[in-house]
């Protein structure tokens, strides 16, 4: 199968994620779910705290194949490298989209801000461990604010929506071995 690393280039202007959506299930369980039944551990986000409407969450996984289809409906698998994670996480804050959140990818969403992002640097010592959260060292875990009432009732509080998936431009360079590489600018909802 085709694997294609995303990466981030920090000069350009539409490059890096711009929004953050609340999605059913997050690209970055879908090898999991098609392989199992079972709710795979540490990929959905966590309640932090029900009464502030605080959630929380892994963004992107380093190295975690994604699985995609092309537009023949051809399946390959993407990935992001840790470099690539800590660049798109800063320059989503730096571009001030903590508050561009949207719902399945497909409506914008009022009243949901990123009040915290971070890069687990030890999952021994993280804080998202505190909250029975597991994420890999690499990782990029956001909390999330909640003030919308219809967004925190109908589709957090309810289960509808288990975990966060991204949205921007990467450019893909397709691994075929580790000594040939090909790149094309694509634009991915993750």
């Amino acid at each position: 199968m085709k694997l294609f690393e995303m990466i981030l280039d920090e000069e350009a202007i539409a490059n890096g994620v711009d929004a953050i959506s609340l999605v059913q299930q997050p690209a970055i369980e879908a090898n999991f779910v098609a392989l199992s039944k079972l709710e795979p551990v540490g990929l959905k986000f966590a309640t932090v705290n029900d009464e502030k409407r605080i959630i929380m969450g892994a963004v992107l996984i380093p190295n975690k194949p994604i699985l995609r289809l092309d537009e023949q409906g051809e399946p390959f698998h993407i990935f992001f490298s840790e470099e690539t994670i800590n660049k798109a996480s800063q320059l989503f804050l730096k571009r001030g989209y903590q508050n561009s959140a949207t719902l399945e990818h497909s409506v914008k969403l009022q009243g949901v801000t990123v009040v915290e992002s971070w890069m687990v640097e030890s999952k021994e010592m993280d804080k998202s461990k505190l909250h029975n959260l597991e994420v890999e060292d690499g990782a990029w875990v956001v909390s999330m604010h909640i003030e919308n009432s219809d967004v925190w009732s109908e589709y957090v509080k309810s289960g509808q929506v288990k975990g966060f998936s991204i949205e921007g431009w990467f450019n893909q360079t397709k691994v075929e071995n580790k000594k040939q590489r090909l790149t094309a600018k694509i634009r991915k909802t993750i």
